[in-house]
């Protein structure tokens, strides 16, 4: 990144993701930019969806790591900081950005002690139009009335919290990100993963990653397989409760599956470069639709090959740079991955799309550079007043919960 002359801001980053290193990425890069003296605060410890997590920092990272107890931290959105953020929050920050969904505990302890005259920024991955029970719809009315500025981590997002009220020039779409150095073609760990699972070069590997639950497709992936008459393999990295049934399943296929649920997030690019094709088939209910699926930009900085569902997020999320097929249509899956199969031309059109919309939408520097975009316009004010100017009155930032 190009380095910033003149003083640094202070920017004070919140989140409980930010117990897990690579979730930090954000704040490291914000810190290369020379702009932002960036501090990200982060439970001390923290109960995930497999187990505890506990806060390190790790060496190189540009980012001051901040410990802060927390209590309740299972489930989530009860979970509360402990006094040492509200010693934080009392600092002189320039921007306060918080990575906590608007209707949380956490969320609302951010927005009640950030002082008025500091610009508070919240994240959100909450594409659904959810009718929360109290306290939390108070809690959500509440912090987005603080406000300054909010980031929708996609389309789908942006097009939910603006329908209900928030201000769209206060909104700004800005995706996770990768990183496209170490997610990236690598022939050689392709050859090693493939001569451990002793499968020979000329088979296509299906894969799957991420967690084996119902809504993410995963024993919809395994029927679609069954339909599948050219020879193939399939990977599923992973873990989750339907790991006992896709073992059952992988149990009548011998040796042409491979189900690993041990696999560190720094390993994922060796298992992902053995995947001829990533399929995603996520699976939309009532209560949930695919938010992001960070495996699809993870798939594409490898170079390997997409087919996804259109769940939620997804077809914004490829683009281009993959297939997209109908959600639980069988038959749908069944010929897409036939015609990669059969068309090598495709397959390699397909992994030069996807690295090349890695590299220029989704590098944690480009994510990094819009944020810092967004967070200079809030401080500056120097974003335009969405109300007419007619009227010259502003319109509030949110007009209510549906």
């Amino acid at each position: 990144m190009t380095q910033a002359t003149g003083p640094r801001r202070r920017l004070l980053t919140i989140g409980h993701s930010y117990c897990v290193s690579v979730n930090r990425r954000l704040a490291h890069e914000l810190a290369s930019t020379g702009e932002w003296d960036v501090t990200a605060a982060a439970p001390a410890r923290f109960h995930g969806d497999f187990g505890w997590h506990l806060l390190q920092a790790q060496p190189g990272e540009r980012c001051t790591v901040a410990a802060v107890p927390a209590h309740f931290t299972r489930p989530v959105h009860l979970m509360l900081y402990g006094r040492r953020l509200f010693e934080l929050l009392r600092q002189p920050w320039d921007l306060v950005h918080c990575w906590e969904e608007p209707y949380t505990f956490a969320a609302a302890q951010v927005a009640v002690r950030t002082p008025a005259h500091v610009p508070l920024v919240f994240a959100t991955f909450q594409n659904i139009a959810k009718r929360y029970p109290p306290p939390f719809s108070w809690i959500e009315r509440r912090v987005l009335e603080r406000a300054d500025g909010l980031i929708a981590f996609g389309r789908t997002v942006f097009d939910v919290v603006t329908a209900r009220g928030f201000d769209r020039s206060r909104t700004r779409v800005i995706p996770p990100g990768v990183d496209t150095v170490r997610f990236a073609p690598d022939p050689a760990a392709r050859r090693l993963v493939r001569a451990g699972c002793r499968w020979p070069d000329d088979v296509p590997v299906v894969g799957f990653l991420g967690r084996f639950v119902p809504e993410k497709g995963v024993m919809l992936l395994a029927d679609v397989l069954d339909r599948v008459t050219t020879p193939w393999r399939a990977l599923f990295v992973g873990s989750g409760p339907l790991e006992s049934d896709l073992r059952e399943w992988a149990g009548r296929h011998d040796d042409r599956v491979v189900i690993e649920t041990r696999v560190a997030h720094e390993d994922v690019p060796r298992w992902l470069n053995a995947m001829d094709v990533l399929c995603a088939p996520s699976l939309t209910t009532p209560r949930w639709r695919e938010q992001f699926g960070r495996m699809l930009i993870e798939a594409f900085a490898c170079g390997v090959p997409v087919i996804a569902s259109d769940s939620g997020e997804i077809p914004y999320v490829v683009g281009d740079a993959g297939l997209i097929v109908a959600e639980r249509d069988t038959a749908a899956w069944t010929r897409a991955i036939h015609r990669l199969f059969a068309d090598p031309w495709l397959r390699d059109d397909l992994s030069v799309r996807g690295r090349r919309r890695a590299v220029s939408n989704y590098d944690w520097s480009v994510v990094a550079r819009q944020h810092s975009a967004f967070f200079r316009q809030l401080i500056e004010n120097a974003i335009p007043d969405a109300s007419s100017s007619a009227s010259q009155t502003r319109e509030p930032r949110w007009g209510g919960v549906a």
